[in-house]
């Protein structure tokens, strides 16, 4: 039976009265958290869409921190089944406005003046309100008109003590309960602390608005609402107020003459200019967070939620979609191990069965046709089955697509997302292949081998000391072994480019210095030494980078 924390013991208590309320007794059971006794009413035999609406309006119950955890698990296809995800996705926070004394007494101890000296006009009645916060309208004494999110109190006390909870939850689950230690749970609660208690730092959100908006500073098609960084603290941030139509008012939008195509086309393009161009992207581009000013000019909101993608990240998500409509699945498998995704308790030749299955339902088929968003849901599947933890930044990019798509399709059915990120997908790839950023990355690669090789004598030695201590264990896992050999071929292809670059460099120098000091032609025999060798050389590197890229391991 699992044993709470003393300070917590009121709050744990009504989590898990709430559960019992809306029917998971038989659940908690199993888990170790209750007594047969609490069960015993249960419906056990449950499907996963009851399941799923029960579980909606427990965590509705909880309030915001299991609010917010839901509407992140609604986004992990790859862990939780899809009749649980979608309703997860409907969850919606649905509080009480924070009474206006307390509104004034937080802004003032926060902006440490009295209301009327910061603003000349302050509407009492909340624009709107959330589970960690509510919007106000004011007016500046300089005369902007401003929107200022105000922080509810004792929020952050109540969500670290919700989260002090789901971490001792989650260890006692991860000591006792298999599959959670399988899918990391302990970590994924950190993560999700993480971002959480970002969103309770507005300034967060401010440097996030910052980042954004710089990624459109010459583009007057998309505007990021200013924050105003002397009326902003961790509790309160002010900004703009944006005041256009929102943007699935379709009605609206048709009534004031605005060009639905140019709309979806705008929101497109600078959704993945974010994602796969500055790799740092609005997390939540719901309806409620996309307004539409004069102009067809695409305003966002709300940058609480963000997403950021590596440049590797990036590599590996363009590859997935052209290997997918190529129909090339020994490089779709690839992908998926240079991800680093597959652990060792997958099954390789089922896992490659399924990949095969979903490739051949996308191949050669026209991108129109084809929903990026569907693409996803079918991956994060497949990685569901195969106990297979898909990147957390991969899942939010996977998020945004989705919300945005149905968006999209209502304002242009002819849009297509896929259609529109494959030109995206094939820059990233050239890019990458661009012989300045191989050369860069092969530097980068023959440092860190050659630091690899110097400290190799010493852990030879301290290998030699366990051997003799007796302390080896030896575990071999045949399904590893394609993955090992997968990863020497690439860092000794990675070493061997690293070497004979190096070694053309210092050799062209060498023969270029030496010629200048002795102020002679780089002739030899009337033999044009530079030329021929350059030439010789290049087609050297040029074989190499040819023979790695056929092999698949760069």
């Amino acid at each position: 039976m699992y044993k709470i924390n003393f300070r917590h013991t009121r709050r744990f208590q009504e989590i898990i009265n709430a559960f019992l309320k809306h029917g998971f007794g038989h659940v908690l059971f199993r888990l170790g958290l209750t007594n047969r006794k609490s069960s015993k009413l249960d419906n056990a035999e449950m499907n996963m869409q009851d399941m799923g609406i029960r579980l909606r309006k427990t965590l509705q119950d909880l309030g915001p921190a299991f609010i917010k955890l839901g509407q992140v698990a609604s986004s992990r296809r790859d862990l939780i089944p899809e009749q649980i995800s979608v309703e997860l996705a409907k969850l919606q926070d649905h509080v009480t406005p924070i009474p206006f004394a307390k509104v004034r007494e937080i802004i003032e101890m926060e902006l440490e003046a009295p209301l009327e000296n910061l603003f000349i006009r302050f509407n009492e009645e909340p624009l709107a309100a959330a589970s960690i916060g509510q919007v106000h309208v004011a007016e500046l004494p300089t005369g902007e008109k401003v929107a200022i999110k105000v922080q509810r109190p004792d929020i952050r006390q109540t969500i670290n003590k919700d989260l002090a909870i789901l971490r001792d939850l989650v260890g006692y689950l991860e000591d006792n309960v298999e599959w959670a230690k399988r899918y990391c749970l302990r970590d994924m609660i950190d993560e999700f602390a993480r971002s959480l208690n970002d969103e309770l730092d507005y300034r967060v959100e401010a440097r996030n608005a910052d980042r954004i908006a710089k990624q459109f500073m010459e583009d007057t098609t998309i505007h990021i609402p200013s924050i105003y960084e002397d009326y902003s603290t961790e509790k309160v941030l002010t900004m703009e107020m944006i005041e256009g139509i929102k943007v699935n008012d379709y009605e609206q939008l048709d009534t004031k003459g605005y060009d639905r195509k140019v709309i979806a086309a705008r929101i497109t393009d600078s959704l993945l200019h974010q994602m796969f161009v500055a790799g740092f992207f609005h997390g939540d581009p719901h309806p409620g967070n996309i307004y539409i000013l004069p102009g067809n000019v695409i305003a966002y909101l709300d940058f609480g939620m963000v997403g950021r993608l590596s440049e590797d990240m990036k590599y590996h998500f363009a590859s997935l979609v052209i290997h997918l409509r190529s129909g090339d699945t020994k490089a779709l498998m690839r992908t998926f191990y240079a991800m680093e995704i597959i652990s060792d308790e997958t099954d390789l030749r089922s896992f490659k069965r399924d990949v095969e299955d979903l490739q051949s339902k996308y191949y050669d088929i026209a991108l129109t046709e084809v929903s990026l968003g569907t693409v996803f849901l079918e991956l994060f599947q497949v990685a569901y089955r195969h106990h297979i933890q898909v990147p957390s930044d991969i899942t939010m990019l996977g998020k945004a697509v989705l919300t945005s798509e149905g968006l999209l399709a209502e304002l242009d059915p002819d849009i297509s997302i896929m259609k529109s990120v494959e030109p995206f997908g094939k820059r990233l790839i050239v890019e990458r292949y661009n012989p300045k950023n191989l050369l860069e990355r092969s530097w980068d690669g023959m440092v860190e081998n050659f630091e690899i090789i110097s400290h190799l004598p010493k852990d030879l030695k301290a290998i030699a000391n366990t051997v003799k201590k007796g302390k080896v264990q030896l575990d071999i896992n045949v399904q590893q072994v394609q993955i090992f050999l997968n990863r020497f071929d690439r860092i000794s292809n990675r070493l061997s480019l690293s070497i004979i670059l190096l070694s053309f460099s210092i050799l062209m120098v060498g023969l270029i210095v030496g010629a200048s000091i002795a102020g002679q032609t780089n002739r030899l025999w009337h033999f044009p030494v530079l030329e021929v060798g350059s030439v010789v050389a290049t087609l050297m590197f040029l074989y190499l980078i040819i023979s790695i890229f056929r092999s698949g391991r760069m």
